[in-house]
């Protein structure tokens, strides 16, 4: 793989990979961590709107071009991160490119459909919790911390989301989706030379400047009680929301130790999950951590799989994994089991991982 700086402090992660499909990237570091307690869902939501249409380009026109020249494409609104990304036939890469840069960083938030698609978001909101794993997990988060973003779900809440003003969209992405605060991917049989051609290009062509970002590729908590410029509302905007307090979050905490139980009559089985505090690891002891993981709860081969599904059969499936994403950073254990079967279950971890604190020299 090739990692390339490109102008304006665009970062390109280059693939050569023989074929006639070209999938790419945009990725930006401007997910949920860069929010505060009165734009909850603000990231979210700006990942919605920019497809709403362009400068030179209106919605259905987004939607006519993507469907002409690419085969699969999408995005996603991460705690660290935004992602945009898309899979075309090598011959329409540069057309593909061209139309997914436009929408990314030249979107013109017009009022009209920005009502309709906060209503969209909400709706989204509604079926957020029939995955009941991913519940399981926004529930554990929202018990346990305090301090930090993921207390609170990536979509924002529905009080948040109707709060939402297009001049906040606005200003949140001229904030973020800033040319050096971009890290672009590309894997293609198509020559590298003519990749980087293709993109700075687009570059190029950009309509204006954008002010290079200082800080967002930095921890979150060296800045804490510095309110970002984005909240600053002019005297034509002020609201009852101004004279809220606002709460900036913290990047990392260590969870609440303890047990939180929520009682769902809708579903017959049981989702467990355990988290741990990694924050503080090193990047070699990260790296061992996952290790272990391999040989503790990373797959069928894995002990605590082998003790508690194959030898006894009391979870459908049991895993562990290691979140080490940026504002994250949590060693989760997540399993599925009958309610009669819960306590077995987690006597049989918990001597498990007493065993392996024994060893520790």
């Amino acid at each position: 793989m090739d990692k390339i700086f490109l102008k304006q402090g665009v970062r390109l992660l280059y693939e050569r990979v023989p074929g006639n499909i070209t999938s790419f990237t945009i990725g930006l570091e401007a997910g949920a961590n860069s929010e505060n307690s009165n734009n909850l869902g603000i990231a979210h939501a700006v990942e919605h709107m920019v497809f709403k249409g362009t400068h030179s380009k209106s919605e259905k026109e987004i939607n006519d071009i993507c469907n002409e020249y690419l085969g699969f494409h999408n995005a996603m609104t991460n705690y660290p991160y935004v992602v945009y990304y898309g899979s075309s036939l090598k011959e329409d890469f540069k057309n593909a490119f061209n139309i997914y840069f436009d929408i990314v960083f030249n979107p013109a938030f017009r009022e009209e459909g920005f009502k309709e698609e906060m209503a969209v978001i909400i709706e989204e909101l509604k079926e957020w919790s029939d995955d009941v794993v991913q519940y399981c997990e926004d529930f554990l988060f929202y018990e346990t911390f305090e301090k930090r973003r993921i207390k609170e779900l990536i979509i924002g809440r529905e009080e948040t989301i109707k709060a939402l003003t297009l001049e906040e969209i606005r200003e949140y992405h001229e904030k973020f989706y800033t040319l050096d605060n971009c890290v672009i991917s590309v894997v293609t049989s198509l020559d590298l030379s003519e990749v980087i051609e293709i993109i700075e290009g687009e570059i190029a062509s950009l309509n204006k400047t954008k002010p290079l970002l200082t800080h967002n590729t930095c921890e979150i908590e060296a800045l804490e009680g510095v309110k970002p410029s984005l909240t600053q509302r002019s005297s034509e905007r002020v609201s009852s929301r101004e004279s809220q307090e606002e709460k900036t979050f913290s990047l990392y905490e260590n969870p609440k130790a303890g047990v939180y139980i929520e009682e769902n009559l809708s579903i017959n089985g049981c989702k467990v999950q355990y988290i741990f505090p990694i924050h503080n690891l090193s990047e070699r002891e990260v790296t061992l951590l996952q290790l272990f993981n391999e040989y503790f709860a990373g797959g069928t081969s894995s002990l605590l799989y082998d003790e508690i599904r194959t030898k006894r059969g009391l979870v459908y499936d049991i895993q562990g994994k290691v979140k080490g994403e940026k504002g994250i950073k949590l060693y989760t254990i997540t399993l599925s089991t009958s309610k009669e079967n819960i306590d077995l279950v987690r006597e049989i971890i918990k001597e498990n991982i007493d065993k392996v604190k024994a060893l520790k020299g």
